[in-house]
């Protein structure tokens, strides 16, 4: 697999290695390590990735003129174009860009409900509206992600008056990896939340790209 850094897909995203092929995905930087083990699993050399930065993680407002800057930049370069982003946070918007540029998107409202499963998570949704959900990539990036934009590191004290009204983190796991388990719990401790350790996998990620590869 590509060689990745977090701190590179926080703040810059990930470049395409080829200027043009079948498929280009199109993807929020937090996606870059599980795509990428979904191409090599599989063997979709056919699919070619390049991500956004991560951080639009908690600057939605920039992903639908992010994404129509790249599809229209590289629509003549490939023979489709799949945007891995869920709406996440952009209140339809992100949907409406992607109708109107002709291009598909993958389901949901947010990567933690295409990693729980889409059906799955509106099922629970309801019952866990007191949850903060961290994933992989968010664990490993606690402090740019959480942390640091509440303004935690300068005022720890504010962390009861923020996350007052969540109950528990929920961990939903990519991967199997004790470190990233120790991690996730240490981050629950220190948002003074109980922890709930979810092994989701891939969920809706993989079946959507499964969809799209054979397509």
């Amino acid at each position: 697999m590509t060689k990745i850094i977090d701190e590179i897909l926080t703040e810059d995203g990930l470049k395409a290695d080829q200027s043009s092929g079948r498929i280009l995905l199109l993807a929020c930087g937090a996606l870059a390590r599980e795509i990428l083990a979904l191409k090599e699993a599989n063997g979709w050399d056919h699919m070619v990735l390049t991500c956004l930065p991560a951080i639009y993680h908690i600057r939605p407002e920039k992903i639908p003129e992010a994404v129509r800057e790249v599809v229209i930049r590289e629509k003549d370069n490939y023979q489709k174009i799949f945007v891995v982003y869920a709406d996440c946070g952009t209140s339809g918007i992100l949907q409406a860009t992607c109708e109107e540029l002709g291009v598909e998107m993958i389901a949901g409202p947010h990567c933690y409900s295409f990693y729980e499963g889409n059906d799955r998570f509106d099922q629970i949704k309801d019952d866990e509206f007191t949850s903060f959900y961290l994933t992989d990539f968010l664990v490993r990036q606690f402090d740019a992600f959480v942390w640091k934009p509440m303004g935690l590191d300068r005022h720890p004290e504010l962390r009861d008056m923020i996350f007052g009204n969540y109950e528990k983190l929920i961990y939903q796991a990519q991967t199997e990896d004790p470190a990233l388990l120790e991690k996730a719990k240490e981050c629950a401790n220190r948002l003074g939340l109980a922890f709930e350790h979810r092994f989701t996998g891939y969920g809706d990620l993989a079946t959507s790209l499964k969809t799209v590869a054979t397509n």
